[in-house]
């Protein structure tokens, strides 16, 4: 029988069974990455949102969407080896790729329009703060945390999770950092909005940087709502 959600949920749970609800929460503007794990009648009241409708909503969109054939991942159940791969083939390798481009669009758009558009130049500042953030952090991750964690999984001790927390050591306090860049991009941008008058470039800029937001959020949900947590306990 299908599952109903409440108000007692998080957002992070519920997008581990319901994967398009990160569209819906992110629609929103609420959090179910670095956030994710506050129930969603906190949420509710934090935000000032008609929690009644907002779920009816969710759970409508549920209905639909079960009523298809969904191939969904059960993250909780994947060895964190195998996670680590997903996240650094998929996830880490998107970053590698796209955010030296998708700046020189930034870039491009803040000189070309920055002077009619004055919120580019805050767009332009965000960005590549954003950008040395996740490099910087990306790096860490392949470097020293994900090699620990695939020891651990084959030779668990006291010992190494503790080097494990060492090495964790502000990881999520970053990934927060980049969350709440790019929320703030989110806003700077009117939900990735361009003006009616806008340029291909600006277009495809804004574009990408939607695509962004999707995929680092998801990255993010992946590390801490089952990666990070799973080794916790």
């Amino acid at each position: 029988m299908m599952n109903t959600f409440t108000i007692e949920q998080t957002p992070a749970d519920i997008v581990k069974i319901f994967p398009k609800a990160s569209d819906f929460f992110k629609e929103r503007r609420i959090d179910f990455c670095c956030g994710g794990d506050k129930p969603l009648t906190n949420v509710f009241s934090e935000k000032q949102l008609d929690g009644e409708v907002v779920l009816k909503e969710l759970n409508d969109l549920y209905q639909e969407w079960s009523k298809e054939d969904h191939d969904v991942t059960d993250w909780d159940a994947i060895p964190a080896s195998q996670l680590i791969d997903h996240i650094v083939h998929t996830h880490h390798a998107y970053l590698n790729d796209e955010l030296a481009p998708l700046g020189q669009f930034v870039t491009k758009i803040f000189r070309v329009h920055g002077a009619k558009h004055p919120h580019l130049k805050e767009l332009h500042r965000i960005y590549h703060e954003l950008k040395l953030e996740l490099e910087e952090h990306t790096i860490k991750e392949d470097e020293e945390v994900f090699p620990l964690i695939k020891e651990y999984e084959l030779n668990p001790s006291e010992a190494l999770l503790e080097k494990i927390r060492i090495a964790n050591g502000g990881l999520e306090d970053e990934h927060d950092v980049a969350g709440d860049l790019l929320k703030r991009i989110r806003v700077i941008t009117n939900d990735f909005t361009p003006p009616v008058e806008a340029c291909n470039s600006y277009r495809i800029t804004y574009a990408r940087l939607a695509d962004l937001e999707s995929d680092t959020f998801q990255h993010i949900h992946l590390e801490n709502n089952v990666l990070f947590k799973n080794l916790a306990k």
